[in-house]
């Protein structure tokens, strides 16, 4: 497996007593309009966001908890994807969004 991404340890925040780490693009994701070296979201740790696909989490957003964001699926702007959600296919979380609990 080719890392999608990285993580950027320099670059951290803490939200409700979980730090997050903004993440770095190591390819082109295209479908996104992500080039190499773009900084993206934040993320807990890279389970949150699967290196397969087109997958990506950019702007200030922010993936947390048990949270999953894999396929083509892109999340957002200031969006916030907790707790056991799974964001995959083709969807789009984005805005203000705050999506947790069990969703899918």
């Amino acid at each position: 497996m080719n890392p999608k991404y990285q993580l950027i340890a320099s670059d951290t925040i803490n939200e409700n007593g979980i730090t997050l780490t903004r993440i770095q693009s190591l390819v082109n994701i295209r479908m996104h309009g992500v080039k190499k070296d773009d900084l993206g979201g934040y993320i807990a740790s890279e389970s949150n966001l699967s290196h397969y696909g087109d997958a990506w989490v950019g702007d200030n957003a922010e993936v947390s908890g048990n949270a999953w964001v894999g396929d083509n699926a892109w999340v957002d702007g200031n969006a916030w994807v907790y707790d056991k959600v799974c964001v995959y296919g083709d969807a789009r979380i984005g805005g203000n969004a705050r999506i947790g609990g069990n969703a899918i």
